[in-house]
């Protein structure tokens, strides 16, 4: 009884660790796209995680997945590999982290729609009341983007929601079977080679006017956002079961909207964060009433 009590402990402790490392992504990608263009960002985080991925996967030797496997992990390279860190960082071109972070109040909400989709899952029909309300709260927040830029950067976000909940979903059902760890390393594997190749091409003439900042901000979405965080985020929800742990991921627009004050200085209004706490209260419904 006590080892299973301090498992489920390990596994809460894990998960939450995981989920503040994945809440300085926005941020960081926020002062990494000031200096790097955003695609040479996304290529570069991936080719670096790449590279860590097939070394761990050299130094491991798992078991390597089967022929069924492979379509799936394209789907998850393609969402949170490449999707996701392209989409968002185009959308902080546009707006800020503060404001970006209000769309990943969705996340988990279109996991368990692809949940749904993916897996065959029913859930009960509140669930979808809850996600009509939560979709009209982001849709209206959105809608008091009075430039043309912030509606730009609005769907891109939203865009990125839908793609890395997608990754999400059909990364959850190979990690009942190849592991949590193992799963993300085989999708930065498989995308290894074209990343690699687009980082080459997209070099920038000159990284002279490369400040620190977007430096440091490279380094963190490419080892602890696409990599490290995804450890933990998996072996937390191991150890202390999905869906205790996987209510953490709703604590997420919290975490990182008091990292973009505390780090980036941009201003957190209260509407902005009404609107978070709406968000995180439909989410907590949909997942309340998922099954």
């Amino acid at each position: 009884m006590a080892i299973a009590v301090q498992r489920s402990s390990g596994g809460w402790i894990s998960g939450l660790i995981g989920i503040l490392i994945f809440s300085g992504s926005l941020p960081a990608t926020r002062i990494a796209v000031m200096d790097f263009d955003p695609l040479f960002l996304t290529v570069a985080r991936a080719t670096i995680a790449g590279l860590l991925a097939a070394t761990l996967l050299l130094i491991s030797r798992p078991n390597r997945p089967q022929k069924s496997d492979w379509m799936s992990l394209l789907v998850v390279a393609g969402g949170v590999v490449v999707g996701f860190p392209l989409l968002t960082a185009l959308a902080l071109e546009h707006i800020t982290s503060a404001r970006s972070i209000v769309f990943i109040g969705l996340l988990p909400l279109a996991t368990a729609i692809f949940g749904v989709l993916r897996g065959g899952e029913r859930p009960q029909h509140v669930f979808w009341l809850f996600s009509i309300v939560g979709s009209g709260v982001v849709a209206g927040f959105a809608a008091t983007g009075s430039s043309a830029g912030a509606l730009r950067g609005d769907l891109f976000m939203l865009g990125a929601v839908i793609v890395c909940g997608l990754g999400y979903a059909e990364g959850a059902k190979l990690s009942r079977r190849l592991g949590g760890w193992q799963v993300i390393c085989w999708a930065l594997v498989i995308s290894l080679l074209p990343m690699a190749a687009f980082c080459v091409a997209t070099l920038p003439d000159s990284f002279a006017g490369v400040g620190g900042p977007a430096w440091f901000g490279l380094g963190y979405v490419s080892l602890f956002s696409m990599l490290i965080g995804f450890f933990f985020w998996y072996r937390g929800l191991a150890l202390g079961g999905i869906a205790g742990v996987g209510q953490l991921q709703l604590l997420q627009p919290f975490f990182g909207l008091l990292l973009a004050g505390i780090v980036l200085g941009e201003p957190v209004g209260v509407t902005m964060m009404a609107v978070t706490v709406g968000v995180v209260a439909c989410v907590a419904g949909a997942k309340r009433f998922s099954r």
